[in-house]
């Protein structure tokens, strides 16, 4: 599994960001009032949240982006955020984010779950079960 602890040199940070993170039906945040709008939209649409706070520096980051693309195109029903923890660095620092790329899982605006790292199989677990919580009444 990969983590990024710290930040990179600063002629980094230049790269577009939103370019690399976005797509698909990936919102990236870059205010905190985008962050409260988008949480509110999700739940009075009743919608499970999964926000992705990664950083333009980061390697693993930049590997689970495309991955990340399509699930979010798999899995339409659900809101994915992209959070640049340098950009919002105060808003992450309140999410205690220790290594990036961290995802959470947000119901109602509440944390439900959390993977820490570049675990594809994980998050792809995290996802499915939340997106058919009950998949054995499926049948």
């Amino acid at each position: 599994m990969g983590l990024c602890w710290s930040n990179h040199p600063e002629d980094d940070k230049d790269s577009d960001y939103e370019t690399e993170f976005a797509g698909g039906n990936v919102h990236v945040i870059n205010t905190v009032e985008a962050w409260e709008e988008k949480l509110s939209e999700a739940k009075s649409l009743r919608r499970i949240v999964i926000a992705n706070f990664s950083a333009a520096w980061c390697g693993p980051c930049k590997m689970m982006a495309p991955y990340y693309r399509e699930l979010s195109e798999k899995y339409p029903s659900m809101v994915f955020l992209v959070v640049d923890v340098d950009e919002l660095a105060d808003f992450s620092t309140s999410w205690e984010i220790k290594a990036t790329p961290t995802f959470f899982f947000l119901k109602d605006g509440k944390q439900i779950d959390k993977l820490v790292g570049a675990n594809k199989p994980e998050l792809t677990k995290k996802i499915a079960t939340l997106a058919d919580p009950l998949p054995h009444l499926a049948k």
